[in-house]
C-alpha cells in the first residue's frame, strides 16, 4: 500500500488508511515531505520504506518486484 501525506491529500484520511494496512500486516510505502517525519514517525517506522516523490517508490517498486 502506498500512503501519500501532503497538503492536497487529507492527513486524517491517510493516516486511516495506512493504520488499517499495518493491522492488516499488509506492507507499505509511505511518501511525505521532510518536515512531516517527526510528526509520521510511527507510521514510517512502520513502513517498508519512506519516500519523498513519486520517482522514489517508482524504483521502489521495480525493485521489489524483480
Amino acid at each position: 500500500v502506498v500512503v501519500r501525506f501532503g497538503e492536497k491529500y487529507k492527513q486524517w484520511n491517510a493516516a486511516f488508511d495506512a493504520g488499517i494496512a499495518i493491522g492488516q500486516g499488509k506492507p507499505i510505502i509511505v511518501m511525505h515531505a521532510p518536515e512531516l517525519t517527526h510528526p509520521l514517525k510511527e507510521i514510517d517506522g512502520a513502513a517498508m520504506a519512506v519516500t519523498e516523490t513519486p520517482e522514489q517508490v517508482v524504483e521502489i517498486l521495480k525493485y521489489i518486484n524483480q
